[in-house]
């Protein structure tokens, strides 16, 4: 048997930008990525802690150190400037084996995103 299990999760990062006219996405720096052990992409969920609002997309590689986290297509239009997001990866992992698991959890500074 396979349990659906968190297996990434970058908490509270302030959205840095939007960009409506995109194909779609999220764009997260490439340090938080790995952080998080997120590969670009990943299906992940976006849970917005200022209004509510929960989306999924897939996770694209942002440069690094640059703190990036940019909602892209029409999920631009769930976030504004400046919210706190919750970026959450799932896994299926044998049942067994998710009892010993341990997901990837981070917890960067909300005001520029960056991990220190």
């Amino acid at each position: 048997m396979f349990v659906e299990v968190v297996k990434s999760k970058i908490h509270r990062v302030s959205i840095t930008g939007s960009e409506l006219n995109y194909v779609g996405s999220i764009t997260i720096d490439e340090d938080l990525m790995d952080a998080a052990n997120l590969i670009e992409g990943e299906k992940v969920h976006i849970v917005n802690v200022n209004n509510g609002e929960r989306l999924v997309t897939y996770a694209i590689k942002g440069e690094r150190k640059k703190g990036e986290i940019i909602l892209n297509g029409p999920a631009a239009r769930k976030v504004a400037k400046g919210d706190i997001i919750i970026i959450i990866s799932y896994a299926m992992i044998d049942f067994e084996e998710a009892k010993k698991f341990r997901p990837s959890i981070v917890f960067p500074n909300e005001k520029d995103n960056s991990l220190t």
